[in-house]
């Protein structure tokens, strides 16, 4: 074989081999799904965090509305002289709760700390420790002591909302059965009212 067929041969693989390349680089009837593959998951892990941070702040702030407008009804007496019990209050918060709320899962404590103005340094207004049972429900005792006029109330709303987990360590959860505590808390003083004293 002499040197030119040699070159020849030589100069016709590189050749092809030039141009298995550029064919292969200007092929991209696979690019897309290859880059859709690479991006979907973050796309996807952040459009589901989007949505879950979005649906706890609609949660909270809706059971800070319903807080409020049960506060009132206790801050005028409305529930005292109703006589209305801890589930019957309950209850009668569940229409001002519309959206991602199951009324069963709501928890009311209802503290009353004293007649003083300086009793409402006493309030405790921190987040209780949930107890379980084996079946995963809620097992602590939960105080409904509305007072009279001018009694200090403590109101603490609580409701176990379910999370789903959250990609790039978003995590939502503050419960150890995977939920979120959603609660809100209202101090004050009951106004003077026709009905109960103090």
């Amino acid at each position: 074989m002499d040197a030119r067929y040699r070159g020849d041969v030589v100069l016709r693989m590189a050749g092809s081999s030039r141009k298995l390349l550029v064919s292969f680089v200007a092929n991209v009837r696979g690019a897309i799904a290859l880059e859709f593959a690479l991006l979907a998951a973050p796309f996807f892990a952040i459009l589901i965090a989007i949505f879950q941070v979005g649906a706890v702040y609609v949660a909270e702030n809706e059971l800070e509305t319903a807080t409020e407008m049960a506060a009132r009804q206790l801050l005028t007496g409305q529930v005292q002289n109703a006589g209305l019990t801890a589930s019957q209050f309950a209850a009668s918060m569940c229409p001002n709760l519309h959206a991602l709320f199951s009324c069963s899962g709501l928890m009311v404590d209802l503290e009353n700390v004293g007649a003083n103005a300086a009793d409402f340094a006493s309030a405790n207004v921190s987040a209780p420790t949930l107890t379980y049972n084996a079946q995963g429900q809620v097992t602590n005792n939960w105080n409904f002591l509305a007072g009279g006029a001018g009694s200090i109330l403590v109101l603490r709303v609580m409701y176990q909302l379910p999370v789903i987990l959250g990609g790039f360590g978003l995590k939502l959860a503050n419960l150890p059965n995977g939920d979120h505590l959603l609660m809100t808390t209202s101090v004050f003083e009951v106004e003077p009212y026709n009905g109960l004293g103090t």
